[in-house]
């Protein structure tokens, strides 16, 4: 993309989607969203529901957001969008209960190059990982459960 000043340069025109909600994500939509002909790399990354945690078999969770996590998932995406300037990026969290193989958090970046997309990418998962208000309660085969924050 080019570096002249336009509306793609702004950082919240960048943030193609950023949204918390209770409907399936996958990351085929969201690079969807960020397609565009003079970017030549796209990097997405699905955050699955696994079936165990800490040597514990999981059976299902559930995520618990915040009222105010789309605003910080919008907040988030506009600040890796700022620190990445060549990148168009989209992603969504899902909360409510969700099975095991289920998307938790999707996202996609398109960039004209690979290094600049992968470091975006990587970047705006750590960063909704530390910063998004969701909790997520956790059931495990053995009947117990446990509640873990999200954030951090």
């Amino acid at each position: 993309m080019s570096t002249s000043e336009s509306d793609e340069q702004v950082p919240a025109a960048r943030v193609r989607h950023a949204e918390v909600t209770l409907a399936p994500v996958d990351a085929a939509t969201m690079a969807a969203a960020v397609a565009d002909p003079r970017c030549g790399a796209l990097v997405t990354f699905d955050g699955v529901v696994r079936d165990h945690d800490e040597g514990r078999g999981v059976t299902r969770l559930e995520y618990t957001a915040h009222p105010g996590a789309g605003e910080e998932i919008a907040a988030v995406a506009a600040e890796v969008a700022a620190r990445h300037p060549e990148v168009l990026l989209a992603l969504a969290h899902r909360h409510g209960p969700l099975a095991i193989g289920e998307t938790a958090l999707a996202c996609a970046v398109a960039a004209p190059h690979r290094k600049a997309a992968f470091a975006a990418c990587d970047d705006l998962v750590d960063t909704v990982k530390a910063r998004l208000p969701i909790w997520k309660h956790q059931h495990f085969t053995d009947g117990s459960d446990e509640w873990v924050g999200a954030l951090g």
